[in-house]
């Protein structure tokens, strides 16, 4: 009788080992569709070459912050042929460049006494205490060098840091909010209007220009808004109010200084 030719492919536990993938994820991949199911031979998984790669690739995309869900919908579109993957990936690599240069600097307290200047004492405190600064074990942590360096500014021009760190946060939330809408609205009109088309190609392009122009458009739309709203401010002859409050500040200071 001759012999029986060998099975092929992976066991699930051979797969394992061989992905560094254990089983209990590769069963969970499954469950969820973004892995295919093995071939059954009587009562045996067995799995092949186009797992091993497919569960590299599903490694890849999660290095990427993909969850399972997304992966398992872009591999479907990808297996259908109705996208090219590597086209794919290229764009959302666009996607995930960052739009600001701003990088956040670890210092020492040298350093950050270099940075702020020569100012008065307990001026690192009230950075601390704003959150423009984060103390690190013996260093100092500024997630934004940039917002930093504005604070800096409108206080040596006479805007307090609390003053300052309070219209930032007063920015960020309606920015958040608009940031937001934009992304869902440029969604919502991707090739038909965001991209000639919907190929990886006509979309990358279209961010690509969308990142610095936005930012300007930001800039205009914001310093054109802050006219108007300034503009307003003036005639409602609230500003006539500012000269009473000066004075009676100044006589509050002369009184304490008697």
């Amino acid at each position: 009788m001759a012999d029986e030719e060998p099975l092929s492919g992976y066991t699930i536990d051979e797969l394992a080992t061989l992905t560094d993938v254990p089983s209990r994820t590769i069963r969970f991949y499954q469950s969820k569709g973004a892995l295919p199911s093995p071939t059954i031979r009587g009562r045996v998984a067995y799995y092949d070459d186009a797992h091993v790669e497919r569960l590299k690739l599903i490694g890849t995309l999660q290095d990427r912050g993909l969850s399972i869900k997304a992966i398992r919908d872009l591999l479907a579109h990808a297996d259908k042929g109705e996208l090219a993957l590597n086209e794919w990936l290229g764009l959302e690599q666009q996607l995930k460049e960052p739009w600001a240069t701003d990088v956040p600097r670890l210092l020492d307290e040298n350093e950050l006494r270099e940075l702020v200047g020569g100012r008065r004492p307990g001026v690192i405190a009230e950075l601390l205490r704003l959150k423009l600064v984060e103390r690190e074990h013996d260093r100092y942590l500024v997630r934004s060098p940039s917002l930093l360096e504005v604070a800096l500014r409108l206080e040596a021009a006479g805007v307090d840091f609390e003053t300052a760190a309070g219209a930032a946060e007063l920015v960020r939330k309606h920015m958040a909010r608009a940031a937001a809408e934009l992304t869902a609205f440029f969604y919502k009109r991707t090739g038909e209007g965001f991209g000639r088309d919907l190929t990886a190609g006509d979309l990358t392009d279209a961010y690509r220009a969308l990142r610095p122009l936005g930012l300007d458009a930001v800039r205009i739309i914001f310093g054109q808004e802050m006219e108007r709203a300034l503009r307003k401010l003036v005639a409602s002859g609230a500003t006539s109010d500012l000269s009473a409050k000066a004075t009676r500040k100044r006589k509050r200071t002369d009184g304490k200084r008697r």
